[in-house]
């Protein structure tokens, strides 16, 4: 069987060092990692809030709802958060995507190139 290729035109060269050196660029790292470092501090203290409670002190053992108790709402809990965080941070990868697109072809139109 004979394969198509799919993508005939030649891959498009960057000069990424002046890429990275826009401000554009440096505007953008600066949103993600306002967005990344509050949102990683925060899944790992709450992921990891569980074995320590459970480790090192009984506060999660007293009942919630008739037998089951807090350690399971905790635990479901973090099903919950870890679905969530993760369509939050695909709807700002996306926003990301564009803005580096955008980026990319600035930084084309400036070389006098087209895309």
């Amino acid at each position: 069987m004979e394969q198509k290729a799919l993508n005939t035109l030649p891959p498009q060269q960057h000069d990424y060092e002046a890429i990275a050196a826009s401000p554009e660029f440096k505007s953008l790292v600066k949103k993600k990692n306002k967005f990344l470092l509050p949102i990683t501090v925060f899944f790992l203290l709450f992921y990891f809030t569980l074995p320590f409670l459970t480790s090192f002190s009984t506060v999660l053992n007293k009942p919630a709802i008739g037998d089951i108790t807090w350690v399971w709402v905790f635990a479901f809990a973090q099903f919950i958060m870890t679905w969530s965080l993760c369509m939050i941070y695909v709807k700002k990868a996306n926003e990301f995507d564009v803005e580096s697109e955008s980026i990319l072809k600035l930084h084309n139109k400036n070389e006098g190139s087209d895309r």
